[in-house]
Order: structure tokens, then sequence, then C-alpha cells
């Protein structure tokens, strides 16, 4: 494996993926000018992505199997922020897939005490498959996005060749980046001067 695959070059968060880590899930497969890009590129790769969202503790493993259903799940929800976006109806494969991630590990409420905060409610996850737990989490944030407030927000990059989606802060915004916006102008800029006089 080559240093840029260990070491993925920084990029810019797009708009909502830091609230919603099923968009930041979404945006982890792109295009970059020396050809496609995926943070989840293998095992490690994605356990760093989970562990570094606090959706999986440092100490567990995550291995080729629990790596691929990471994918799968970042796929399936794809499907359905573009299907939204379309105003389509989704594939049936994508919503089996979504419902089996949100099936893998239910959510129970617990409740404890913190000083100088009072009582706080907090969710656990139970059970033996903390990866099947953080894949329910990614479900559950998808779902909520796509079927609260925010929903009509979503909006893909109108970059040429970026793949991101974003959620608009408003409605006048077209991409995902200043990066994206800045290219975009460039060309523009570049092709009204008429190339290369």
């Amino acid at each position: 494996m080559d240093a840029a695959r260990r070491h993925p070059p920084p990029r810019t968060v797009a708009p909502g993926e830091d609230s919603h880590l099923s968009l930041a899930l979404i945006n982890t497969a792109f295009p970059r000018p020396s050809g496609p890009f995926d943070e989840l590129s293998d095992a490690g790769a994605a356990r760093a992505w989970l562990v570094g969202r606090d959706l999986l503790a440092p100490e567990v493993a995550c291995g080729e199997p629990e790596s691929a259903r990471l994918c799968a799940l970042r796929e399936a929800l794809r499907a359905l922020f573009e299907a939204l976006i379309e105003e389509a109806a989704p594939g049936a494969e994508a919503l089996e897939s979504v419902n089996a991630a949100l099936a893998q590990a239910p959510g129970v409420r617990t409740v404890h005490w913190t000083d100088g905060v009072g009582l706080v409610v907090a969710e656990r996850r139970p059970g033996a498959d903390p990866v099947a737990a953080a894949l329910s989490r990614l479900a559950e944030d998808g779902v909520d996005l796509l079927s609260g407030g925010e929903a009509g927000k979503l909006a893909r990059c109108g970059a040429r060749g970026c793949v991101r989606l974003f959620l608009r802060s408003h409605a006048a915004r077209r991409w995902c980046s200043d990066r994206c916006g800045n290219r975009v102008r460039a060309a523009r800029h570049y092709a009204g001067r008429g190339g290369d006089r």
C-alpha cells in the first residue's frame, strides 16, 4: 500500500457532514484529479474512519467482512439520498440493506446522573457485534436526515466530476466546498477568455 493510501490527503468537509455521519459516510468515495479515491479502501481505513467518528471503540477489531458491510451501507444510503434528490423511488435492494442495518442493533435508552448537569439520557447499543451497532447508528442517522426537516436541503454538488452530496445552507448554494466553487468559476473565467489567448 502506498503512502497516499495509508495517509489520505485532507479534504474539505461538505456542509452537513459534521451533523450527519451518514452524509460523511456517503462522501468517503469521490474522484480526485489522480483518479477515484476511497477513504474506506481497506479494513484498516474503514476501522480508522469508524473510530475517528466515535462509532467504534479503538480496541475493537474490524476486518474485511465488516469493512465490506460498511461499504455496502454507504452505497445503499447513497442510493436513498440520490432518490430523494431526484424525487424518485429508491431501489428495493437499497431499502433492504438499510433496513437490515437498522435491525442489527436496536438501541436501548439509559439514564445516568452527571454532577452539574443532572439527569442525562443516553443511547446504548447492546450486543456482541459493535460494528453492527455502528452501522445501525449510521443507518438511523440517514433515515433521520431523509425523513426530517433538512431533507429538502440535500443536494448534489454542481461541479463537474464531483459526486459529493451536501446540505444547502442557502438556496443558491450549488457546490459542496469552496474548492469546487472556485474550480467552476476558474473554468468559466478561462472559457470566457477564449482558452489559450
